[in-house]
C-alpha cells in the first residue's frame, strides 16, 4: 500500500514537474515580442478633394481712398476743408455731398471710369458719358446731346445738379470773356456786310464780307459752346455702385486737400487675403471657397477669382477715380503683404454685417470626378516590382489588391483596383500596426 502511494505521489510530481519543464523552443517562443494587432480602415466611396485653410478679410469689392486736391476755377486764400458731411460707417447715395473743400462741394457719382480731367462744354469722350448717364439717372436730363458730347443739354444737367445740391457751378474759365469778344467780331462782320449790300457793292468785296461774317458766326457758335459750367475733376468721386459706405473718415474742418480724408466702399462684399509661397501653387483661379465666418457661424461658399503671381498689396478689383489712389483694398491697404494676394467672390451676397471680419477660408485644390473609391494615404504601399497595392484584411486574412491611384487629399486617395469588384466599399484595408494589448518592457 505505501509502495502504490508512494509511486501514485512520484507520478503526479512528475505530472506537476512536466509543468515547469519549457523546451528551448518554448522558451524562445514566451520570450519573443508580442503579435502586433493590424489596425484597418474601411473603403469609402465620395468625394475626395485636396484643400487649402487660410484666413482672409470681407471687404467691398471697390475701396476708394478719397484724396481731394482742393478746390478749382476760383481765388481762395487757403485749399483747405471747411465742412464734412459724411460719417464714419454711415452710407452715401449717389449725388451725395461728402465734404466741402474751400466752400466747394465734393460729390459722388456712379461711374466705372476714372477721373482724369475737368469737364468743360464741347469736350466729348467715355467720362462724359458717364456723367450724362449718372445726372439723367438722377432725373436731371441731358437732352438730346448725343451719348459722350458735352452740349447744351448736358450743360442744362450740370446747372440743374448743382442746384439741387445748393451750389452754383464753376463756369468755364475765360469762357465770357471769349463769347463777348466773338460776339463783338460778329457783330462788326454783320454789318460791314450790310454796308456793302446797301451801298450795292458786290463782286469780291461783297463775296469777302459774306466768308468773314460766316467765319465770325462759327466762331461765336464755338465760343458760346465752350462757355457754360465744368464739373471739375476736383469735385466728383466715382463708384461702381450704391449705396457706398464710409469706411473711414480722418476728415474734419481745417483739414488739408491732398491728405487722405476718408476711405469709401462700394459694390458686393468679397473676401480678400494672402498665401504663402507653398499655398500659391495649390490655389487657383476658379476653384471652390468654403467661407465660415467664425464670429457668427454663417458658412458660404465662392470661388477664387483672382490670384496674383507676385507678393504685394492686394488689388481691390476696383478703379479709382481722380481724387484718390487705384485698386486699394480697404482702411489698411496701404501696408503692404508679404504673401500673394487672392480675392475670394461669394455666390450669394454677404450679409453687411460681415464687413471688415476676418474669416477662415477652405479651398478646394484638387477634387475627384464625383465619387470614387477611397482609401487612407498609408493604406497604400508599393511592391519590389512598382506595384501600387492595398490589403484586403478579413478573418485573419490577407490579400493584396493592384490599384491605381488618383486625386488625393486630407490624407485619402483615390484608388482604382486593376480588377473588377476587386475592392469594394467597406472592405477593411491594412492602415498600420499596433503592440498587442499589455505589451510591455
Amino acid at each position: 500500500m505505501a509502495v502504490a502511494v508512494g509511486a501514485l505521489l512520484l507520478s503526479g510530481g512528475g505530472v506537476a514537474a512536466s509543468a515547469f519543464v519549457k523546451s528551448p523552443a518554448q522558451v524562445a517562443a514566451d520570450t519573443a515580442p508580442p503579435e502586433r494587432d493590424v489596425l484597418t480602415a474601411p473603403v469609402e466611396q465620395r468625394v475626395v478633394t485636396d484643400t487649402v485653410v487660410t484666413r482672409g478679410t470681407v471687404t467691398a469689392a471697390q475701396s476708394v481712398p478719397v484724396t481731394p486736391v482742393g478746390a478749382s476755377g476760383e481765388e481762395v486764400a487757403r485749399q483747405i476743408v471747411t465742412k464734412v458731411k459724411a460719417k464714419a460707417g454711415g452710407t452715401v447715395r449717389q449725388g451725395e455731398v461728402l465734404l466741402e473743400v474751400s466752400a466747394r462741394p465734393l460729390f459722388v457719382l456712379k461711374g466705372a471710369v476714372p477721373v482724369y480731367r475737368d469737364l468743360k462744354p464741347g469736350a466729348r469722350g467715355d467720362d462724359v458719358a458717364q456723367v450724362q448717364k449718372a445726372f439723367n439717372s438722377l432725373g436731371h436730363s441731358t437732352g438730346s446731346d448725343p451719348k459722350g458730347t458735352y452740349g447744351p443739354g448736358t450743360e442744362a444737367a450740370v446747372r440743374s445738379f448743382y442746384r439741387s445740391i445748393g451750389y452754383d457751378p464753376l463756369e468755364a474759365e475765360g469762357g465770357d470773356e471769349a463769347v463777348s469778344a466773338a460776339r463783338t467780331a460778329e457783330k462788326a462782320a454783320r454789318r460791314a456786310l450790310e454796308d456793302l449790300e446797301a451801298e450795292g457793292t458786290g463782286g469780291r468785296p461783297l463775296r469777302y464780307a459774306r466768308e468773314d461774317l460766316a467765319e465770325a458766326r462759327q466762331a461765336l457758335t464755338e465760343a458760346e459752346a465752350a462757355a457754360g459750367p465744368v464739373v471739375p475733376a476736383s469735385e466728383v468721386v466715382f463708384l461702381k455702385a450704391f449705396p457706398a459706405r464710409v469706411d473711414s473718415l480722418t476728415a474734419q474742418p481745417g483739414s488739408v486737400p491732398g491728405e487722405r480724408l476718408m476711405v469709401l466702399s462700394a459694390g458686393e462684399l468679397v473676401v480678400r487675403g494672402s498665401l504663402d509661397s507653398a499655398q500659391k501653387g495649390l490655389v487657383r483661379r476658379g476653384q471652390r471657397v468654403r467661407i465660415l465666418s467664425e464670429a457668427t457661424g454663417a458658412e458660404v461658399t465662392g470661388r477664387i477669382t483672382t490670384v496674383s503671381d507676385t507678393p504685394g498689396t492686394p488689388a481691390a478689383g476696383g478703379t479709382g477715380d481722380g481724387t484718390g489712389s487705384e485698386g486699394e483694398a480697404g482702411e489698411g491697404a496701404a501696408a503692404q503683404v508679404s504673401g500673394f494676394p487672392y480675392t475670394v467672390k461669394p455666390d450669394k451676397p454677404l450679409p453687411p454685417a460681415l464687413a471688415s471680419q476676418d474669416v477662415r477660408l477652405t479651398v478646394e485644390a484638387a477634387a475627384s470626378e464625383g465619387k470614387v473609391l477611397v482609401v487612407p494615404v498609408s493604406a497604400v504601399s508599393a511592391g519590389v516590382d512598382g506595384t501600387t497595392v492595398v490589403t484586403v484584411y478579413e478573418k485573419g486574412q490577407r490579400r493584396r489588391v493592384p490599384v491605381r491611384t488618383g486625386t488625393s487629399g486630407d490624407g485619402y486617395v483615390e484608388v482604382r483596383p486593376e480588377t473588377a469588384d476587386a475592392l469594394a466599399p467597406g472592405a477593411r484595408v491594412i492602415v498600420g500596426v499596433k503592440p498587442a494589448a499589455g505589451a510591455g518592457g
